[in-house]
Parts: C-alpha cells; structure tokens; sequence
C-alpha cells in the first residue's frame, strides 16, 4: 500500500508533530507532503526528521519563507492544488489549522483520504490564537488585510472540510468543531502521548519548583503562570522558545526573581524538569487537546490547568490535576493555593497518561484504516 502523509509545515517540534512524527512510524515508508521544510528552524529536534523522504512545495524555493508562513494563506489554494498525489492509495492529511486548503491535492478516486484534525483554523472561527498581531507595522497591516478575504477563507475551509472521506479528530473538543464547521462527523482517536521508563517516581515532598513552557505564544497565555507564581513568590522554571512576534523577553518584563527562563530543550532536558516539578502551569486559552498534560502526567507530575476546550477529557480535578475557571491570575494564584493544600499521588497521575500511550495510538490509527479500506 503505497502510503502519502500530508502536513502543513515542518517549522517547529510541538503537538502536530509529535502526531505527524508517529504517524510516520507507523508508515515509515510514507512519503510527506508539506509547503515548506525548515529542520534549521526545529533546533535541538531536527535529528527527529533526518531520513523522511519530505516533498515540499514551490514554496520551498522562496527566500525568507521562515518568516512568511501568515503570507502563504493568500496562495495556499493554489499550492496544495498543485500536489499530485494519485499514486497513493493512503492519504493521511495532518491539519493543524494553520491552512483552510490542506486537503485541496490531486488524488485517485480509489484512495482513501482521511484528516487528522488538530483544530479548524482558530484564526477564522474567532478562537485565540498563536500570534502578536499588533507586534510591528507589517503585522498589523497582514492583520487589517487578513480581515477583508476572511468571509471567503471560511467558504474555502468549508470546502476543504468536504474533501476528506473520513475525519479523525484529536478530542471530543475538535470532533465538536468539525460538526459545527464543516457539518461532518468525526471518529476521535487522542494524540499518542510519551510514557516514559522510570525505576522510581519523585516523592511530591522532594519537588520543589513550579514548571510551565513549550511553544511560547499568546493563546498559551504563558504570561498568567509568571506572574502568578511572581505575586506568590514561588519559584518557576518557564521552557521553550517565542512564537509570532511573541515569547520569553514578553514574559521577562512581568517576571519575577524567583522565574528563571530555561529557553529551548531537548526531550531528555524536559523530562528530567517533568520529573522535578510540583506541577505544571498550563494557562493556554481553549486548548484543543494539551498533550503536553499528560506527557507531564506521565512523569508523574500533576497539572494546574484552565478549565476550557480539550483539557476537560485528560485533566480530572484532584486526580491528576486542579483547575482554575478564569483566565486570570487571581483566579490561577486561588488554584496554586488549593493545589499546595491538596495532595496527589504521582503513580496515579502517571497510570491516567497511560491510558492515552503511542501503543493506544497505533493500534486505533491501524484498526481505523483497515476497517475504512476494507469499504473501498
């Protein structure tokens, strides 16, 4: 079975890729189809992508393409049209919401064409988003055009939502957007999350430090973490790098003595933090599922999430985690209170993200296809 994997960009190492990059192991063969490839971008997780056979687009031969993703909205229709892909006879299309068009390729009318779906685009359904429009002058200007053809980027994403013979969403939170924006139903199959090997757990009494980080941008709202955690005088280790015009000098201006910014690190580097913290600070403004949760989950460290979007099917307050109901940090500082006031188990928390393992993955992704071929 001749197998194409279909994903928007290859420019950073988050959720999407983590689901692209398994995807992959169970298709190694699969060639990846994606409008550009910047591994000098993915720093410490390049070697992650080193002997994928990558077919990026035209786009790939644009200077400063790093810098134009936003731009490349406005011709994406014409780019993934332009990709042949009629000799697959599996086509998996990663969407994570950043184009309307990703399902808009050339394919055979015998192959079977399902969607991933991270997210419909946030940008054109009014949820938060990654970026810092009002950063610098030609983001704002992007911003002001973007609203004029936005109308007709929902017509085309509608479009887009028909194409797919299957979807397969990331949570009930997405299966829920795919109905009320494209009007079709999806089967969800939760992200595969990284369970570790661990000889012995970290005793909640030996941890000492508050954890928060990865992609630092806006609707992960980072920025309620440090300054709760500044106003409480507790200490936080922040990780990651800025995201759209956004990141760690944003967040250094309301930071505290007792945060200390760790920038980008490798998986080893995070797990070694996942296993040392009290807990995780997970601020992000309507997640659409929050793997990262459970992967802290898997260290055996409980979370400090906002009670919206997917983070309401991995996170069960006073198991694995608490929740607090604002977008604010009052209401964060009153969730970090009641946390030191709890107790939690780390076996427990890391039993709930087994539940949710790459072995769970794989075998409902394998069961999924080869129940849909067998229609064909």
């Amino acid at each position: 079975m001749r197998v194409a994997l279909v994903h928007d960009y290859i420019k950073e190492y988050g959720g999407a890729e983590r689901v692209l990059e398994e995807l992959h192991t169970i298709y190694p063969e699969a060639d990846i189809y994606t409008t550009v490839f910047l591994p000098e971008f993915l720093g410490p997780h390049r070697a992650r992508f080193e002997g994928w056979k990558v077919k990026p687009s035209i786009l790939q031969l644009i200077p400063l393409k790093g810098k134009m993703i936003s731009f490349f909205r406005f011709i994406e229709p014409i780019v993934f049209r332009l990709m042949d892909l009629r000799k697959y006879d599996l086509v998996i299309v990663s969407k994570c919401g950043n184009f309307a068009s990703i399902n808009s390729f050339i394919k055979s009318p015998g192959a079977t064409h399902i969607c991933y779906c991270h997210t419909p685009p946030r940008y054109l359904y009014g949820y938060p988003v990654a970026t810092r429009w009002d950063s610098n002058l030609v983001r704002r200007i992007l911003f002001v055009l973007g609203k004029i053809p936005m109308h007709f980027m929902r017509k085309l994403d509608y479009l887009d939502g028909q194409k797919p013979d299957y979807f397969v969403a990331n949570s009930s939170e997405v299966a829920g957007r795919i109905k009320r924006f494209y009007k079709r139903e999806a089967v969800v199959i939760y992200p595969p999350i990284d369970i570790p090997k661990i000889d012995k757990l970290v005793p909640m009494k030996n941890r000492k430090y508050y954890l928060t980080g990865g992609r630092l941008s806006r609707n992960k709202a980072f920025d309620l973490a440090v300054a709760a955690c500044t106003k409480l005088n507790l200490p936080l280790k922040v990780f990651g790098r800025g995201f759209g015009g956004y990141g760690v000098d944003d967040l250094k201006k309301i930071a505290g003595d007792t945060v200390e910014f760790l920038g980008e690190i490798t998986q080893e580097e995070k797990w070694k933090l996942i296993m040392g913290a009290k807990a995780y600070i997970s601020p992000s403004l309507q997640e659409d599922f929050g793997m990262l949760n459970l992967e802290v989950n898997a260290g055996g460290t409980p979370v400090i999430a906002y009670k919206s979007g997917g983070v309401l099917e991995t996170v069960i307050d006073g198991v694995n985690g608490v929740f607090f109901d604002k977008p604010s940090v009052d209401s964060l500082v009153k969730a970090i209170k009641r946390f030191e006031r709890s107790k939690f188990d780390p076996l427990r928390c890391r039993e709930h993200a087994k539940k949710f393992s790459k072995d769970r993955f794989d075998r409902e992704i394998r069961d999924f296809v080869a129940k849909v071929r067998k229609k064909k």
